[in-house]
Order: structure tokens, then C-alpha cells, then sequence
């Protein structure tokens, strides 16, 4: 993997949280290649968080080692604190960190439901406010990762589709807010993305399975794929896409059921 051509993020900071493997390890890699320095945001997996700071230390660029709970706003603060003590600003935003309990809806009890809200709506609503405040005066973007959970029903997804939801109207809102300071927030949706999180969730292989049936392209979303998309909307040339959630699905969501 070596240096890209383009470098649309020369000089930039870009923080991805839950960027130790995964959507998030290819996110943060691209923005690298493509000449940001960047802050890498991980909670369990050190190991894994330490390899991805190397691979991006080897493309030239700086990488700021952050560990923090995403479900805890004393280290969504603190993480912040730490990107201005060692960059001085932030240029790009993206929440990536996600979690959840995968139970059915008459299964979710109220300490699983929190959970998967602090982390995956509350942390970017924190985050947010935090990064805003590190964005310079010509502006920066934001980026939240969502799923098709948000309007549809998956089996054993109950808490992660509603804190997608309510995600995707959270960008909604600051794509208003900070519209006049010239940051743009944007999602992006995607279908079941080929990661080693999808062995989290009971019968996968069933979904997976009847989600390949309708594909109507010849392949499932990859990280790759997603990273495409998110260089693009977090760049200047995605000014007039504001507060929207992008499908990345192969055209999936177009079929009929």
C-alpha cells in the first residue's frame, strides 16, 4: 500500500474512532495515503490499534494513539483534549465506533439499550460538539457510519437499528447547526459489510445468505468500498451534499422484497 496520487487531506487532522480494525482501519489508512495525519481511536484492541499507527507512520504521516470509552463522555472529552494538545486542531470527524446488544426487541433490557446509545448516538452527539470546537474557520466535515437498521428490521438488531436512527437525524441536525461555520456532516448506510463483526450476531450465516440472494451486483460492500465514499464526503468537492445518508448497498435496497 503506498502513496495515492491525490492528496485532497495534505496537512489535514482527521480523527476516526474505533479505527483499531475493520471499516474504521480502512478508513483511517485512506485518509492517510491521501495525506492526513491521523487519530486513531480504540478501546479493547491495543495490539491491533498500535499496528495500524505503524502503517500509517510508514506512509509519512502522524498518528495520535487514543484510548477511550466511547460510551463515557469524560473520555470523549478527554480524547479531544488530547487532539489539541497534539494537533492544535481537527480537520475531519468521523464516528465510526459501534456497538450493541443483539437480542430481540422483547429481549432488550434497559442496561443493553444504554449501552448501545452511549456509544453509538451519544458519542457522536459528544463528539461532535467537541470537534466543532477544534475546526478552524474555513471549515471541516463530519462523517457518521449507519446502517440499514435505521429503517428496516433485522433479525436480533433491535438497539443498534434505533441508535441508527436516531444517529442519521442527530446528522441531520448539526448539518443545519454548523452550516454557516462551513462544516459539513454527512452518513453513510451500508448493508452488511464483509468485517469480522458480523460474527457477533446469531444466524448470520442464514442473513448473509438470503442477503447475497438479492444483490443484484456481483459482490457484497466491502471497507474499501466505504472509505470511497467517505474521502468524497468529507472533501471539499461534497460542499453542496449536506446532511445526508448515503446508501452504499450495490443497489440492493432497490429491489423489490
Amino acid at each position: 500500500m503506498g502513496q495515492t496520487a491525490v492528496q485532497r487531506y495534505a496537512d489535514k487532522v482527521v480523527c476516526v474512532t474505533g479505527s483499531s480494525r475493520g471499516i474504521g482501519r480502512q478508513l483511517a489508512l485512506r485518509f492517510a495515503q491521501e495525506g492526513a495525519d491521523i487519530v486513531i481511536n480504540y478501546f479493547r484492541n491495543g495490539d491491533a490499534a498500535r499496528e495500524v499507527a505503524e502503517e500509517i507512520e510508514a506512509l509519512g504521516q502522524k498518528a495520535l494513539l487514543v484510548r477511550a470509552n466511547m460510551a463515557q463522555e469524560e473520555k470523549i472529552v478527554g480524547m479531544f483534549e488530547e487532539i489539541k494538545s497534539a494537533f492544535g486542531h481537527l480537520d475531519v470527524f468521523v464516528h465510526n465506533a459501534a456497538s450493541g446488544r443483539n437480542r430481540s426487541a422483547m429481549e432488550v433490557d434497559a442496561k443493553g439499550w444504554d449501552w448501545t446509545l452511549n456509544v453509538n448516538t451519544r458519542a457522536f452527539l459528544l463528539g461532535a460538539q467537541q470537534a466543532a470546537a477544534l475546526m478552524p474557520e474555513t471549515g471541516g466535515a463530519m462523517l457518521a457510519l449507519s446502517s440499514f437498521g435505521s429503517d428496516r428490521v433485522f433479525p436480533y438488531y433491535t438497539t443498534v437499528g434505533a441508535s441508527k436512527a436516531a444517529l442519521e437525524s442527530l446528522v441531520r441536525y448539526f448539518a443545519i447547526e454548523l452550516a454557516p461555520r462551513k462544516i459539513n456532516v454527512n452518513a453513510i448506510s451500508a448493508g452488511a459489510v464483509l468485517t469480522d463483526a458480523l460474527g457477533h450476531f446469531p444466524e448470520m450465516d442464514k442473513t448473509l445468505a438470503a442477503v447475497e440472494e438479492k444483490m443484484p451486483y456481483h459482490r457484497m460492500v466491502t471497507p474499501d468500498d466505504i472509505a470511497n465514499v467517505a474521502l468524497f464526503l468529507c472533501s471539499q468537492e461534497a460542499e453542496m451534499l449536506r446532511g445526508q445518508t448515503i446508501r452504499l448497498d450495490g443497489g440492493m435496497t432497490l429491489m423489490v422484497p
